[in-house]
């Protein structure tokens, strides 16, 4: 153990060295390449290990190896300069941001339709320089995507536990009806009356939440059509062809021929944004996060 009295904090210019080393032949080129003399590198590199207490480098092998505790400290230090470089790209793209692109995944109709596009004009207002573009994908690819880093913010179905989230709405399951059907007069449908008729099942976002209700019920509908298009739905519902249940945000206001009724018993899925890590967005991301973080306030007040 290397006596720590007195050696302070590990400086950025020793950890760079230190990550620089990875990449070189010796600790001499490592340091030729930062501009530093040899003497220099050999003190900033010894510095380095007495301030964390432990070897980093193995000196006594040909080239350059690292302990096992130089590994275990490498992708950290990798972590701060990485961080080092979004503080540069935040600050940078300035609390304007007058410029950028942001890519925006969604789970489906009820997030792409109702629960975004407040959020998108307001950004849009204050931010009109930043490119918004929105990815719908079932939510299991959407929250695939998040993992996998090809997209920093989703509108997702909640809870999500490994993910920072900011709830957005509340969705809830209706009857959608045929205009003439005797339930259309029903102020609220109850679910086992849904049985009887010809059952057309979404094959998108909902479907899940759907069939988890007529399970949870022992109830099972008759289905005839399986859709995958939220239209095609509707126009075979109005023209008679059966009944759906469907989650109400992901409906228009009115469809010709169809109406819409509450349910009872129903099933409600909670919709929120979500991002692996908030401390971590780029600038554009951070700026929606915090538009959402504001609209969650104004909702609860």
């Amino acid at each position: 153990m290397l006596d720590r009295m007195d050696a302070g904090a590990p400086t950025l210019r020793q950890l760079e060295l230190f990550l620089t080393l990875v990449s070189s032949e010796g600790i001499a080129g490592a340091g030729a390449k930062l501009g530093m003399s040899p003497s220099a590198t050999s003190h900033a590199l010894r510095s380095l290990e007495v301030a964390l207490g432990t070897k980093l480098v193995d000196r006594n092998g040909t080239g350059i190896a690292l302990t096992y505790t130089g590994e275990q400290v490498l992708p950290h230090v990798r972590d701060v300069f990485a961080s080092l470089q979004l503080v540069r790209a935040t600050a940078l793209a300035g609390a304007e941001l007058k410029a950028g692109m942001l890519r925006l995944g969604s789970f489906g109709a009820s997030a792409t339709i109702r629960v975004l596009p407040p959020l998108l004009d307001g950004f849009k207002l204050r931010y009109p320089g930043v490119e918004i573009v929105v990815v719908e994908q079932p939510d299991e690819m959407t929250t695939l995507d998040l993992i996998e880093r090809r997209i920093e913010l989703a509108a997702v179905t909640i809870p999500k536990p490994d993910f920072d989230v900011i709830q957005l709405s509340v969705d809830e399951l209706v009857a959608v009806l045929p205009v003439e059907h005797h339930l259309a007069g029903f102020d609220v449908v109850p679910l086992g009356e849904l049985v009887h008729d010809p059952f057309i099942l979404t094959r998108a976002g909902s479907r899940e939440l759907v069939s988890k209700l007529f399970n949870r019920n022992e109830l099972k509908p008759r289905v005839t059509v399986e859709a995958l298009q939220l239209m095609t739905i509707l126009e075979l519902v109005a023209a008679g062809k059966g009944v759906s249940v469907l989650a109400k945000l992901a409906l228009p206001d009115r469809y010709a021929g169809v109406v819409y009724r509450p349910i009872s018993p129903t099933l409600t899925r909670r919709i929120g944004l979500a991002c692996l890590n908030e401390q971590r967005l780029s600038p554009a991301a951070r700026a929606f996060w915090l538009a959402a973080w504001r609209q969650q306030l104004r909702d609860r007040s």
